[in-house]
């Protein structure tokens, strides 16, 4: 199957690793990649600020850059809340026929990560081996919008050498929210130090999660509070072999 992946622009950004990761895990089982050079944002940074009318050529050049992709998987679950939340309304409110129809061709074809392995794939056991205790840490996209339910987990539960930790409160926000941890800095800090607590009472050597906005806003109070301890993108847990140098 020919695969179509959208890596965001956060990943792009700051987390490459995540997107080689998901295209190694791909190949693996057997698909093939391609990363569209078009590709930028989903839109998502300039819409939760306010800035609609500025998202509404973000949505358009999406939609146009994969106009023909068969499957498009998307390693954020933020990501893809945006454009199955928000996207058809965007799209309605120009009144544009053509924006709207092919809004509503596109969206059964976007995947989150966990989606396209467990729903389109089939597959709950990817092969991966990654020797460490881990917790997962769930984000609200994937819990309240996308309802990831227990996917995440079951891929987790089928990596070989992995110990599964149940995080406590794993239903709380980390406290990131994007623009909410720069404009609400001391509530945003607290929220994390909770969710932090709660890792380190796992024994958990690694958080893992959908999405490497909250991983990084959690990564940042484990660094200074909680040393040897880490977070890792659920793609790049199960792109792992257990080969040396891995993570």
């Amino acid at each position: 199957m020919l695969i179509s992946l959208f890596i965001g622009c956060y990943n792009d950004t700051l987390f490459p690793e995540t997107g080689k990761a998901v295209v190694r895990l791909l190949e693996r089982l057997g698909h093939e990649v391609e990363f569209r050079d078009a590709q930028t944002c989903c839109g998502q940074m300039h819409y939760n600020t306010g800035y609609a009318a500025e998202a509404l050529p973000v949505l358009r050049h999406f939609a146009a850059t994969f106009a023909d992709a068969a499957v498009i998987c998307v390693p954020s679950a933020s990501c893809v809340a945006m454009m199955r939340d928000h996207y058809p309304k965007m799209a309605a409110e120009t009144g544009d026929p053509r924006l709207i129809a092919a809004v509503a061709s596109l969206l059964p074809r976007i995947f989150e990560l966990s989606e396209l392995l467990v729903d389109k794939l089939g597959v709950t056991d990817v092969g991966a081996v990654y020797p460490h205790r881990v917790t997962l840490h769930t984000s609200c996209h994937s819990l309240r919008s996308l309802r990831l339910g227990d996917r995440p987990l079951r891929l987790l539960k089928a990596v070989r050498g992995l110990e599964l930790a149940e995080l406590p409160g794993q239903d709380q926000c980390c406290g990131f929210g994007g623009t909410f941890a720069v404009k609400n800095a001391d509530v945003s800090t607290a929220m994390a130090a909770e969710k932090v607590q709660a890792i380190v009472e796992t024994g958990a050597e690694v958080c893992t999660a959908t999405d490497n906005s909250c991983l990084m806003q959690i990564n940042g109070v484990l660094a200074r509070t909680a040393p040897g301890r880490r977070c890792v993108h659920l793609a790049e847990i199960l792109a792992s072999t257990g080969a040396a140098g891995e993570r």
